[in-house]
């Protein structure tokens, strides 16, 4: 499957982006989805997984009730609304797909996008 992520940008502290992520092909539905971000000098970090019918959601503790993830199989899409941004949550966003569940481990997903860059300015 291939992925590409959208909708990074910059944004002052308090607001809002949404990210998006579109997956190619027709096995949309067999993946789990996760977004995971980056920062230079530091490792890829988890924050957000839905699982294949988007009836479980999984958050980073730091997002939890600001990001919001959600898909819809129709459209092979994967979202990431993220309100009440802070500076700290500037980084490369990126998302993720396996296709078996129950990790937030950045090197047990199989398929990347290309990440979309999220700046928050103080």
């Amino acid at each position: 499957v291939q992925l590409q992520a959208s909708g990074g940008g910059l944004v002052q502290a308090g607001g809002s982006l949404r990210l998006s992520c579109v997956a190619s092909g027709r096995t949309f539905s067999t993946y789990d989805m996760a977004w995971f971000r980056q920062v230079p000098g530091k490792e890829r970090e988890f924050v957000a997984t839905v699982r294949k019918s988007g009836g479980y959601t999984y958050y980073l503790d730091s997002v939890k009730g600001r990001f919001t993830i959600s898909r819809d199989n129709a459209k092979n899409t994967v979202l990431l609304q993220m309100n009440s941004l802070r500076p700290e949550d500037t980084a490369v966003y990126y998302c993720a797909a396996r296709p078996r569940s129950g990790t937030i481990r950045s090197e047990e997903y199989d398929y990347w996008g290309q990440g979309t860059q999220v700046t928050v300015s103080s």
